[in-house]
């Protein structure tokens, strides 16, 4: 076939994976009319799947593989991707609506479209997720655009036309994850990728009923082997879907046990009695028989009774319990003897408004097999492949940590968007700060950061990525969540107001500069008292005269007297800045000082030039420890300078701090971020109120300065950043 070799490179190759037999074709659409190159239908040897649903995926996975290697031998091409449908069974729907504003009227494009679809499948998860009393995890598998909405007014085609908002009415179809698992893995073993999935009534929709008869309220029943799918249309769209667990196969099993044949006798007599008066087979026993093809009418009555009626309930159930106008039957299960008849009588319409759609809705489509007779067989299979062009309603499939999962693909899909849909703790994606400590100074707030923990380490089969990777189908993601940094740790001693804050005495007309005491919850702590979460923290401004000695490590000669500010005074006698103190003392004569600050406690050994110093007067002794004062406040200094990693945490209201301060503008809101020398843009989730495990099925959305933003990206002064999730955009 000629078009056919041109357009080789167009194929799409549509796999229905029926109960009793995999239909596999390829083809391609030029304008309104769908050429199909090539066509193979093969029957599972065993009962491999019941009721639409795989049971044995290898044997399966086996059949579709014989099913691709035909088809690949017809065309003498590759197939590498395949889009394939799913049976109703415990099928759910959802209706709902949802809109999409602009900021300003806008002309409506087709991504503009694609982007409200994709709202309403979120939402209806959403309601599912909350409605959902079983055990089943649901996917969605299709859905159908009930009506559009420009400006709240119902348009036909919203494309092209200018609004400032747009809003749709949409029904959404779930069906259990094990149903989507089981077809997936046995198209992988196939060696194939999944290109897209539909609901089977869907994709007969497509063939069986054109657009221009939806305006009426008609029913299409597509009857396989294990399901009858159902679907409802009236005023232009598709109103519902459904499902009932009776086909073709309740028909068969009954043939098995009446005339003790196998299982794929009983088919072959099933489908001979509706095409010959006569219809010949042979037993398990080997014996030959020959029946008129009434025997096994009058055999299966009562049950093509028990599923018309079944069928036709459930067709006014979705409905509205009233019956529809006509109805239309698709699939192999439909042309059992009587099933049109007894459909219509049950629907209470009459019988010529109940048919097989067969070759009269086939008149676009072409084969190149000229053998193939057009049969409402083959209806669902080119409505798979006409799917992909009309609803590419894609998804991705990967493995997280183990677990199989299937996300609604919107072409920007990342690693971070995989491990939100699979409930992975958000706080377990990125570094994690060990737990700060808040206190106060002087009356004035002040936090103690704990320190940064290890990134989450993000593989993708195998390969060490980032956690903004975007995701490819089939991938194995693994991620080792991120870990929590130690807990903050501060002494007083870190404390600026400790090493730089000082108060000057007169001691004998010399002046003696000494630290400030710490007071913790109104008792004086060491210097190397850990700080507690809601500490009050006060600097004291005096000394006693008995503290002032002992930090100058002299011996006051209490009998002579002690003068302060020109008055009497005694050891316990308050100090403030500038106060003038007149004694007579003397130095320790041990080798070793002591200097107590309440209850501080700090020793150190004198050198030989110290001891030296001990011997001198009284008046020598006070100059000395005026240098030694100052020499402390230094050595102190140095201490904190040189452990500035830990000091680095603490942030100071109203002062500077040592790190570099980033004055950036978060969703409208000004924001100083400090404590660190350089700032990525992950750290804005320490900052603003925004809680990353509400996702609910949506994208995230991050921005910097209007342009796309990378969690890792660094982060410049007077950035501005949007945080948010996309259906509030």
């Amino acid at each position: 076939m000629d078009n056919a070799e041109q357009n080789a490179n167009q194929f799409v190759f549509g796999l229905d994976i029926g109960t009793r037999n995999v239909v596999g074709t390829v083809g391609y659409r030029e304008g309104k009319d769908f050429y199909v190159a090539a066509q193979y239908m093969k029957e599972h040897e065993t009962r491999a799947m019941l009721d639409g649903q795989i049971h044995d995926i290898g044997r399966v996975g086996r059949t579709i593989a014989e099913v691709k290697a035909e088809l690949e031998g017809q065309l003498e091409a590759k197939l590498t991707d395949v889009c394939i449908a799913a049976a109703g069974r415990v099928l759910k729907t959802v209706t709902t609506s949802v809109e999409y504003e602009f900021a300003e009227e806008t002309v409506v494009t087709a991504e503009h479209i694609h982007t409200l679809d994709l709202l309403g499948v979120d939402h209806a998860q959403q309601i599912l997720k909350e409605r959902n009393d079983t055990r089943y995890k649901f996917y969605c598998v299709g859905y159908s655009v009930v009506k559009y909405y420009i400006n709240d007014e119902v348009f036909s085609n919203i494309e092209g036309h200018k609004a400032e908002k747009i809003s749709e009415d949409i029904i959404v179809t779930f069906l259990p994850e094990d149903v989507v698992d089981g077809l997936y893995s046995a198209v992988g073993q196939a060696g194939l990728n999944v290109a897209n999935l539909t609901l089977e009534p869907i994709a007969a929709i497509n063939v069986a009923i054109p657009e221009a008869f939806r305006m009426l309220n008609i029913a299409l029943v597509d009857v396989g082997a294990g399901t009858s799918d159902i679907c409802v249309t009236r005023d232009g769209s598709i109103i519902a879907y459904g499902m009932i667990p009776y086909a073709g196969d309740e028909l068969t099993e009954l043939i098995v046990q009446h005339y003790l044949v196998d299982f794929n006798m009983a088919e072959h007599m099933k489908l001979t009695s509706g095409m010959a008066d006569e219809v010949e087979f042979t037993d398990i026993m080997s014996i030959t028989h020959t029946i008129p093809s009434e025997e096994i009418w009058d055999l299966t009555h009562d049950t093509v009774d028990k599923i018309t009626t079944e069928v036709a309930e459930k067709i006014k159930e979705l409905n509205g319990d009233k019956s529809v106008s006509a109805a239309f039957v698709v699939g192999g299960g439909g042309k059992i003897h009587g099933f049109t008849e007894m459909l219509a009588d049950k629907l209470e319409i009459p019988r010529e408004r109940v048919a097989l759609r067969g070759e009269e809705v086939l008149k676009e489509v072409h084969f190149a097999q000229e053998e193939i007779k057009k049969d409402p067989l083959l209806v669902t299979p080119i409505g798979i492949c006409l799917n992909y062009y009309d609803q590419k309603n894609n998804f991705i499939m990967v493995r997280f940590n183990g677990e199989r999962l299937k996300l609604y693909d919107n072409s920007h899909l990342t690693i971070v968007d995989a491990a939100l849909q699979a409930g992975f703790p958000n706080e377990a994606l990125f570094p994690r700060r060990g737990k700060a400590v808040e206190f106060t100074v002087n009356g004035k707030p002040r936090i103690v950061r704990g320190e940064p923990g290890e990134s989450a380490i993000v593989k993708v089969d195998g390969r060490v990525v980032s956690i903004n990777t975007p995701l490819v189908p089939n991938s194995e993601i693994t991620i080792e969540a991120s870990t929590i940094g130690k807990e903050a740790v501060s002494t007083i001693e870190q404390l600026d107001e400790y090493t730089s804050s000082t108060i000057t005495f007169q001691v004998n007309g010399i002046n003696i500069t000494c630290p400030k005491f710490v007071q913790v919850n109104g008792s004086l702590e060491p210097s190397n008292y850990v700080i507690q979460e809601g500490d009050e923290i006060e600097t004291r401004n005096f000394y006693t005269i008995g503290q002032l000695a002992e930090f100058m490590d002299v011996r006051i000669d209490e009998e002579a007297g002690i003068i302060l500010n020109g008055k009497p005074a005694d050891m316990g006698s308050l100090c403030y800045e500038n106060f003038e103190i007149e004694w007579s003392a003397s130095a320790y004569e041990s080798g070793e000082r002591h200097i107590s600050y309440g209850q501080a406690d700090h020793r150190f050994d004198a050198g030989p030039e110290e001891e030296a110093s001990i011997e001198e007067s009284t008046d020598s002794a006070a100059e000395v420890h005026e240098t030694e004062a100052s020499e402390a406040a230094e050595s102190v200094t140095g201490e904190n300078a040189a452990d500035e990693n830990v000091a680095d945490g603490i942030q100071t209201a109203g002062a500077e701090p040592e790190s570099k301060e980033l004055h950036i503008i978060a969703n409208n809101q000004e924001i100083t971020l400090s404590g660190k020398e350089e700032y990525v843009f992950v750290d804005i989730f320490d900052y603003i109120d925004f809680d990353l495990s509400a996702s609910h099925g949506r994208a995230i959305v991050t921005l910097i300065n209007g342009m796309d933003a990378q969690y890792t990206q660094v982060l410049q002064d007077g950035d501005k950043i949007e945080v948010y999730w996309k259906e509030n955009y």
